[in-house]
């Protein structure tokens, strides 16, 4: 057995924002890899809006996202380690957007390109009792249809950095992923401790492909 100490994990961090929440989330996930050794690779999926959804803080998270390449489902899952996984909650499930991504990779499916890689999740929802949960478990239930193996959160992180117990405040966070708690009009953006558990999601999903890279 030799550990492959050249080739670092390279984790996908596909998600889907519209008010800009997950993509700062993201970001964090994608810190999270880094701080683990891995390469994160950033993708967002299309982000198709509605006429009547279209307004002012939709378009400035759209401009902020801008330099995020767009995740082609033939594509995008090929070549990568693991991958980290964010929706915002739409009436309890993730997004038709991230929906309509998956739906495309039927192909990668019966491939088994995703096949005994971790995976993890992370999402938002507008209130603490709005679906956080139910969104994150949404994704798994998707990415276990591919093989995938299924990294959450612990109660208490033994990478050094926390875990959910050291939560204080009203957050988002759980067992299934990280999460973060939006506010009815979008008001508040993610907290101290939203963001740390994102980090310690893309960690854990960086180590847990470093391990499973030995050859």
């Amino acid at each position: 057995m030799k550990k492959n100490s050249v080739k670092k994990p390279k984790i996908l961090v596909l998600y889907h924002s519209l008010y800009g929440h997950v993509h700062i989330m993201a970001d964090a996930v994608a810190h999270g890899v880094e701080m683990a050794g891995g390469e994160p690779v950033l993708r967002q999926v299309e982000g198709l809006i509605p006429r009547n959804l279209w307004n002012a803080p939709i378009k400035a998270a759209k401009e902020e996202m801008k330099k995020i390449p767009i995740a082609d489902p033939e594509t995008a899952l090929l070549g990568i380690d693991g991958i980290v996984v964010g929706s915002p909650t739409h009436f309890g499930i993730m997004s038709a957007q991230m929906k309509i991504f998956w739906d495309q990779t039927s192909g990668a499916l019966l491939k088994g390109v995703l096949n005994g890689k971790p995976a993890g999740v992370f999402g938002s929802s507008a209130m603490q009792h709005g679906g956080n949960e139910m969104v994150l478990i949404s994704m798994i239930i998707t990415l276990l249809h591919h093989g995938c193996l299924i990294v959450g959160l612990p109660f208490e992180d033994k990478i050094g950095n926390g875990g959910l117990r050291i939560a204080d405040e009203v957050s988002g966070g759980s067992f299934y992923g990280a999460s973060t708690i939006s506010g009815p009009l979008g008001e508040r953006l993610p907290s101290k401790n939203e963001l740390m558990l994102a980090r310690v999601l893309g960690q854990k999903v960086t180590l847990a492909a470093a391990k499973l890279m030995v050859k």
